[in-house]
């Protein structure tokens, strides 16, 4: 009772959530009276303008993430390489701010342009899957506010035929402006290349590309050719599979995904819920002793191995003599920097077996996790690491060289 009460005050909050949008659906219909007098060629062009307007804001912070990602990239130094990977994260976060803030002062006006453009489709015959159409759809006021709530990062609950493939246009558009890509991730095949090809005639219109990935085969030019278009469409399964693949190749040339930049999800409780509950698993050949490149690089390991190995062998010694001495600190640390060097190092398993050394090393690990989670300047044991050439992790079962080792 108190909570019909409050609503019938204040309104639900779906209620004051459309009343706070209104303004801007107000400004995109005050564009409209503009654009309606423009000509076809003014109309398209308005991407182009749209373009340059996100170019002058950012194009700055643009090219000096590009310069400084490059001089990362030459960098041979690795406390240099640090403080430019720190450099490139500072300014893609302004970037990013930048490019969002263009965006958002464009939504009026580029969703006034998509509504326009749908309008003069008006009447004509467009091919969707082998079948002609006629063109009937001119979004509405509340179709413009699912697009902005889509904008903005937010879930659009909308019944079945209120039009969710057209909403989805307004805010593809606007975010493909950016030049990065924008994603339209639905459930199955069919509603992938139906909407590219059915909603690909807005974007075709007003100077956008648009690709389906399920059109193509994994792995190939075309498929790289669909995620370079300004707005790409696919299903959940693909996307996913897709970036599993790319982690896998040998060449950063052989990748098919470019970074991710805004996505939108179609049936999102399905697919973030119910299909995420099956995970993706992908599975690639490995190499084998035949293989030339096995050979090579099997010296190599052996030699680091081999390096390791007998710094092991020191640092238990040296962990023997303190501990003898009775300086139990610096043994743990000798101690412990051997288990993560070599945990199965025999001498070091023999020296487990004596009384306390166990305990002493567990501590000690506890201590170094500890420490990882404080601020850089506050870690204790940050150089724990800078000596060793990999760092084996035998729970994960997973192996990871340092700067040194590499």
């Amino acid at each position: 009772m108190i909570k019909t009460m409050v609503e019938k005050v204040f309104g639900t909050r779906q209620a004051r959530e459309v009343k706070r949008l209104m303004p801007v659906v107000l400004q995109i219909h005050g564009h409209e009276k503009r654009l309606s007098g423009l000509s076809e060629d003014e109309l398209k062009g308005q991407t182009a303008r749209f373009r340059a307007r996100i170019a002058e804001q950012t194009g700055a912070l643009k090219q000096e993430l590009a310069e400084v990602r490059r001089a990362k990239h030459d960098c041979e130094d690795p406390t240099e390489r640090m403080a430019l990977e720190e450099r490139a994260h500072a300014v893609e976060t302004q970037y990013k701010a930048a490019l969002k803030a263009v965006l958002d002062e464009l939504l009026p006006e580029a969703f006034a342009t998509v509504r326009e453009a749908t309008r003069r489709l008006l009447g004509s015959s467009v091919m969707v899957t082998g079948h002609e159409l006629v063109w009937d759809m001119v979004p509405y006021d509340v179709q413009l506010i699912g697009g902005i709530e889509l904008h903005r990062g937010r879930i659009a609950e909308m019944a079945t035929g209120e039009g969710k493939t057209l909403v989805a246009t307004l805010p593809l558009y606007l975010n493909a402006l950016a030049g990065r890509g924008a994603h339209l991730v639905t459930v199955n095949n069919y509603l992938a290349r139906r909407d590219s090809q059915w909603m690909g005639h807005i974007y075709k219109y007003l100077g956008l590309t648009v690709g389906c990935i399920d059109d193509t085969e994994p792995g190939t030019q075309q498929r790289r050719a669909a995620y370079e278009c300004d707005i790409t469409y696919g299903t959940n399964n693909e996307f996913g599979f897709d970036y599993l693949r790319d982690n896998m190749v040998v060449s950063l040339d052989a990748r098919v995904q470019r970074a991710h930049w805004y996505a939108i999800v179609d049936e999102v409780d399905s697919v973030l819920i119910d299909e995420a509950r099956t995970p993706l698993i992908i599975s690639g050949p490995v190499g084998n002793e035949n293989d030339a490149m096995f050979a090579d690089h099997n010296l190599s390991v052996e030699r680091l191995f081999r390096r390791q190995t007998e710094q092991v062998n020191s640092l238990v010694a040296e962990g023997e003599r303190l501990l003898d001495s009775g300086n139990e600190e610096e043994a743990a640390v000798s101690m412990y920097k051997a288990q993560l060097w070599h945990p199965t190092n025999k001498r070091l398993l023999k020296a487990n077996q004596e009384s306390g050394v166990k305990q002493l090393i567990n501590r000690m690990e506890l201590d170094y996790l500890a420490d990882r989670n404080l601020s850089p300047n506050k870690q204790q044991y940050r150089d724990l690491e800078n000596d060793l050439f990999f760092v084996l992790d035998e729970k994960g079962h997973t192996v990871h060289l340092t700067d040194r080792g590499v």
